[in-house]
Order: C-alpha cells, then sequence, then structure tokens
C-alpha cells in the first residue's frame, strides 16, 4: 500500500478538489465521511479535516474525536475543519458580521511556519464560509491573517496541527497549492513517488494475488474505464479475461460496430451480444430517470450473468468503476441520499454468484487516462468522451422507444463528427445530444410543422466532480442547428445548453 493522505469529509462541495490536489502532487489520498474513519495505520501521514455546509454551532453538526488524533499525525483543518479544532478546544466560533465569500488577501503571514513558507504578503485566498473564528483556544496561535479575518490561519503550538479559515484547493486561492505542498511534503513528509508507473505494477501485482487462477468476465462499453480496467486485468491473468460488449440498443449511432473493430489489436478476447430488444422491453413505459438507470442496470446484470454461465470458471466480474462514481454513492450522513445510482457500484444481486473486481476505483478520470497512455492504449479509445452507462436513455427525457433512439443517434452523430471536423472535440471534456419530452411549432416550406426539440450540451472538465460549459462559436453552432434540422426527420428546434456542474449536473437525468 502507497503511503498516503486521509481526508475526512464533512459534505463540502469542495472536498473532491482536496483530492485533485493532492494527487497532482503524487501523493495518493482517499476521502471518507467524516462518521466512518478508517484505521489509522503506518502508511497514513496525515489527515485533512474538509469544509462544511453546516455550521459547527448548529445541532447535530458533524462532529469528530479529535483527541484520538491530535498529536499522533499531521492534521490541516480546512475551513468547518479548522472552527471545527478551535471550537472543540475551547475558541469561540460565531456567524460572521459580513459574508465571508470570495477573494480576500492574507495582509499578515507568519513565514516561520512551514505550512506557510515561500508564499507572498497579499496572497490571494478564497473564503467561503457564514461563521468565523473570533477566539482561539489556549495553545492555538494566529499564523495569518485577511483585513476582515483576523484568524486567517492558525497553528497548535507543540504540535503539528494547523487550521486555515481559506480553500487552498481552489484556483481562486493564487498560492493554494503551494499550501497544499507545504502540508503534504513538508510536514507530512510524503515522498511524491506516486505515479501512473508505480499504480501499474502495484495494481497488476494485486490482481494476480486476488484473482489468481480464476476466471473473469467484464462488461466493455469501448470508453477509457473500462478499456483501461480490463487491460490491467489482462496484464495480471491474460486470457482467463473474457469481455462483453453489450449492444444495449442506447449506443451512438454505428458504435457497436466500431468498439468490435478498435478492440481487435488489444489483445483482448471480445464477445459482441445484440440485446437491444431485451433493453427495450425492461424500458417501456418507464419515464423516471432512477427507474430507468436500475432497469438497464438489472438487464446488464442479467446479460452478463448469461454469458458467464457459458464460461467455465468464472468468479469475478470486471467493472470500470472509477472514483468519482464511488464518492458520489457515498453521503457522510450515512445512507447516501442519492444523486443518481451507478450500475457500476454497490455489489452484484445475491443469484449471481461472482465477486467484483474494481481496479480503477481510487482513480479520476484524468489519472484513468494517464495510466492508459502508460499503457500504451490507443489514443482514439484514450482521447474519446465519457459517455453515461446507461447511454442514450438519460439523454432521451421521458419513455424510451426505438424510433426515439434512432432520432437521438442521429443529432448525436451530427454533433459529435461536426466538432471533430472542426477541430474542437479534444477542447470538450464530454459532449452529447438529448432528445426533450416537448415539441415546438416550426415552418419548413410553405408547411407549418410541430415537431421534437433537442439540446446540445458541452462541458469542460477535469474528473466530473465540476464542469463549465464551453463557449463554442457561435458560427459552428449555428451550423450544427442547421445541418440537425435539416438532415433528422421529426426536429424542428435545437437550443445549446449553458448550465454549470455545480448546480446542475452534466447530464440531464
Amino acid at each position: 500500500m502507497a503511503e498516503q493522505i486521509l481526508i475526512l469529509d464533512f459534505g463540502s462541495q469542495y472536498t473532491q478538489l482536496i483530492a485533485r490536489r493532492v494527487r497532482e502532487l503524487n501523493v495518493y489520498c482517499e476521502i471518507h465521511p467524516f462518521n466512518n474513519v478508517p484505521e489509522i495505520n503506518d502508511d497514513i501521514k496525515g489527515i485533512i479535516l474538509s469544509g462544511s455546509p453546516c455550521s459547527v454551532r448548529d445541532e447535530g453538526a458533524p462532529d469528530l474525536d479529535l483527541d484520538s488524533l491530535r498529536g499522533k499525525l499531521p492534521i490541516l483543518g480546512v475551513c468547518y475543519g479548522s472552527q471545527l479544532l478551535a471550537h472543540k478546544y475551547g475558541g469561540e466560533v460565531l456567524p460572521s458580521t459580513i459574508r465571508e465569500y470570495g477573494r480576500a488577501n492574507l495582509d499578515h503571514i507568519d513565514l516561520h511556519h512551514d505550512l506557510l513558507k515561500e508564499m507572498t504578503h497579499g496572497s490571494t485566498v478564497w473564503m467561503s464560509h457564514g461563521d468565523t473564528i473570533k477566539k482561539l483556544p489556549e495553545g492555538f496561535k494566529v499564523i495569518a491573517s485577511t483585513s476582515s479575518v483576523e484568524v486567517a490561519a492558525f497553528k497548535i503550538e507543540g504540535e503539528k496541527t494547523y487550521g486555515i479559515q481559506f480553500h487552498p484547493e481552489v484556483t481562486h486561492s493564487t498560492e493554494g497549492k503551494n499550501l497544499l505542498r507545504n502540508f503534504v511534503v513538508s510536514i507530512c513528509g510524503c515522498a511524491q513517488d506516486w505515479t501512473s508507473d508505480v499504480f501499474i505494477d502495484a495494481t497488476i501485482e494485486d490482481l494476480k494475488s486476488k484473482i489468481g487462477s480464476d476466471k473473469v468476465v467484464m462488461g466493455l462499453s469501448g470508453g477509457v474505464d473500462s478499456s483501461v480496467a480490463a487491460t490491467l486485468i489482462h496484464r495480471a491473468i491474460g486470457d482467463q479475461l473474457t469481455c462483453v460488449f453489450v449492444d444495449n440498443g442506447l449506443l451512438r449511432k454505428n458504435e457497436f460496430e466500431e468498439v468490435l473493430e478498435s478492440y481487435k489489436d488489444m489483445g483482448l478476447n471480445v464477445i459482441g451480444v445484440d440485446s437491444k430488444q431485451r433493453f427495450y422491453d425492461a424500458l417501456a413505459g418507464l419515464t423516471d430517470p432512477e427507474a430507468k438507470r436500475k432497469a438497464i442496470g438489472r438487464v446488464f446484470i442479467e446479460v452478463f450473468d448469461d454469458e458467464a454461465h457459458k464460461i467455465d470458471g468464472v468468479k469475478w466480474l470486471g467493472q470500470g468503476t472509477i472514483y468519482p462514481d464511488v464518492i458520489e454513492s457515498v453521503s457522510v450522513k450515512g445512507p447516501s441520499a442519492t444523486i443518481k445510482s451507478h450500475h457500476n457500484v454497490g455489489g452484484l444481486p445475491d443469484f449471481m454468484k461472482l465477486s467484483v473486481v474494481e481496479p480503477l476505483n481510487t482513480l479520476f478520470k484524468d489519472e484513468v487516462r494517464e495510466v492508459g497512455r502508460a499503457l500504451e492504449i490507443p489514443e482514439k479509445i484514450i482521447g474519446r468522451h465519457p459517455f453515461p452507462g446507461p447511454g442514450l436513455a438519460i439523454r432521451i427525457l421521458g419513455d424510451i422507444t426505438a424510433e426515439k433512439v434512432k432520432t437521438l443517434q442521429e443529432v448525436d452523430h451530427i454533433f459529435i463528427q461536426g466538432l471533430k471536423n472542426h477541430g474542437l472535440y479534444d477542447q470538450v471534456w464530454q459532449a452529447g445530444a438529448i432528445l426533450l419530452p416537448i415539441q415546438s411549432v416550426g415552418v419548413m416550406g410553405d408547411e407549418r410543422t410541430y415537431e421534437r426539440v433537442v439540446a446540445l450540451r458541452a462541458v469542460g472538465s477535469v474528473d466530473g466532480m465540476t464542469a463549465d460549459w464551453i463557449h463554442l462559436p457561435y458560427e459552428f453552432l449555428g451550423k450544427m442547428s442547421n445541418e440537425i434540422i435539416n438532415r433528422v426527420k421529426g426536429v424542428n428546434r435545437v437550443v445549446y445548453d449553458i448550465s454549470s456542474k455545480p448546480p446542475a449536473t452534466i447530464e440531464w437525468e
């Protein structure tokens, strides 16, 4: 196991960004809910306490036994984490007299402390809190201030415990990465040796040990996650792996044939299964997004179970689960208040006598791509935009029919091919089209029409946890709208989605 930083999550929208910034330092880290702290072992070199939408003064606010951690490992409390440290040990945390949200400057920095070394006076930091620390407990020392926040950062004397009132993980904190490097490298002593090559070697050895001589069946999607996961498993166990690529009737236009072709040169044993009608039957009449996801997940499991029974000795199901899937399926308050279910997270039904192997479930999307390139997987797979597991079913709002799928496939094909033809595809993290459950009035020739509306979506992101809409050129969008309306029968209006995540999600369902 690699040395790591443990991040305890109190529910902040920025927690995943803290993890990304630590990973960028080539240091492994994991996020765990504050109420489910793992056993502290020699691999854990330090702890970061995240922010939270809660106030430490609220009844039932997230709490933690800090006595069991203080003095044993370096601790960095961020925003709520810093307020919790102050509050629990006799300090005073009160509502801010003015709203402290947005950019601020560190007017005072005590550069004698390792946490702040090489930072500059006036450094811009990002504040996002409704409370402020008015009084520190005995033995806590202020080490940074702004014009309106006296306790912008503190250190507990005699131990490597720090608190900061700002968010170093967001890009608005101009020297935030430097502060995190100071904590992770200088204070915690991490070696910064967690790289793609180290991950690959360790994962392959782990897979060999875990799987042994057993056989694995794995579903492929043609995307980067499942392709990288399958390649890692294949490197570990070779022909013991059988891959299954299912045509669920919800793929992009011509995708089934193209994906099978792309795997031919990768040495993977891939079986193509046409299950379109089976999925359409399961989706008939369903309009609720969660119901559609669950139906698709159930049928995927059934298809894999059928295929697994055709192979003697299969004991494992390989999956391309990545870390954001896991994070979004876990809540800091116990059972998840579901944003969306993931059919590849959460185990298998009892009737399926397979264990799950998920070699990528600690990686973010960009890290998966780095591993894929280190494995020399073709760039056309590595650079492919993410595509949701439920496919076009969650881009068709309302019920699913073969006719609607065909319409959306044509729209999506024009849009994606247009991005490629105009050199825009690689500037976009994810793109697609959404078929809306409304019709609008239009005019074609001398006739009045009443036809479907489609929305185009293109976002930029690093790992999918946050995303901004892409400012595609007006001329390009105009060309796409014209081509879609002229070439796709039944569509007479095209709109462009300019929502970011948060508050919107990347997908509409």
